[in-house]
């Protein structure tokens, strides 16, 4: 390669891997991931059934909670907060409501109410680890890492088995350029959830980042795999492949991202860099 092709080709990795990185930051956070008294399979409940259980026991703080978890994760936001407001307004100290209020919260960006409602949680319950895990990923976003750490620290010394604790302080080692220690963590968190494509992406762009293109496209190739839609996942395969000198898995990448998204930048150029010409069929494997 010559220099200045190498030249670009780096400040396009590092464009990606920054972009993707910040990207990845928020894929697995999701509510009913951390959010506690709504199994996932109640994503998909009928809300009009809980709201009829609101009903028959309108002082039943759990109902309110359990309704308002379901609402967080259909993206109805506001709601929620009602109905956390009501449950917190029937219990006090109702440690949960808190918690999945504070959730909420920090996803509508408001992280200062996020932050007063994880702590009030811990404050009720020391050892309530998903509180730890929403506060630390609310001091991240306010760019608090040190903060952060901590209670990332926390929540996985409360339970050594929280996939999302080590994935979140992967990512904020990743961050922070301490990518042995993101590794660590995103190798933690894979061994935890085999199913799951976040960390495996997050460990794929690590390896892109410490110029290990070879493990950055194993990892890439699972993560595919698992989530074939994951835009993440196929631009930052198609960024190893073109490293490592497989033109035609780097294309057949690319434009799989693009049919995905055929807007998003990086894939766009990309697939420019490696040669793609849209009209054509690529094959990614």
């Amino acid at each position: 390669m010559k220099a200045n092709a190498s030249k670009q080709f780096i400040g396009a990795a590092a464009l990606l891997v920054g972009a993707l990185a910040l990207a990845g930051c928020g894929t697995l956070n999701t509510g009913s991931a951390e959010a506690e008294n709504a199994p996932s399979a109640l994503a998909s409940t009928n809300i009009a059934s809980l709201s009829d259980v609101v009903q028959r026991n309108p002082n039943d703080a759990q109902a309110y909670n359990v309704r308002g978890t379901v609402l967080g994760q259909s993206g109805k936001a506001k709601e929620a907060l009602a109905d956390f407001d009501k449950a917190i307004g029937i219990d006090p100290n109702f440690t949960q409501a808190y918690s999945n209020r504070g959730l909420v919260h920090r996803q509508m960006g408001n992280a200062d109410a996020a932050l007063a409602d994880y702590s009030r949680a811990i404050a009720l319950d020391a050892n309530y680890a998903p509180a730890y895990l929403g506060r630390g990923m609310a001091y991240r976003q306010k760019g608090d890492p040190l903060a952060a750490l901590q209670d990332f620290n926390k929540a996985i010394a409360i339970r050594p088995d929280n996939m999302q604790a080590y994935y979140n302080r992967g990512l904020l080692y990743q961050g922070q350029k301490q990518y042995q220690y993101a590794i660590d963590d995103f190798t933690t968190a894979i061994g935890l959830a085999r199913r799951e494509a976040d960390p495996l992406v997050a460990r794929g762009l690590t390896y892109l980042a410490m110029s290990d293109f070879k493990s950055a496209a194993a990892d890439l190739d699972d993560a595919v795999q698992i989530q074939p839609e994951n835009l993440q996942a196929w631009t930052s395969r198609g960024l190893a492949y073109e490293r490592l000198g497989n033109n035609e898995r780097a294309v057949g990448s690319y434009a799989k991202a693009l049919s995905i998204n055929q807007t998003f930048a990086p894939a766009k150029t990309g697939f420019a860099r490696v040669g793609g010409k849209f009209g054509q069929t690529y094959q990614a494997f």
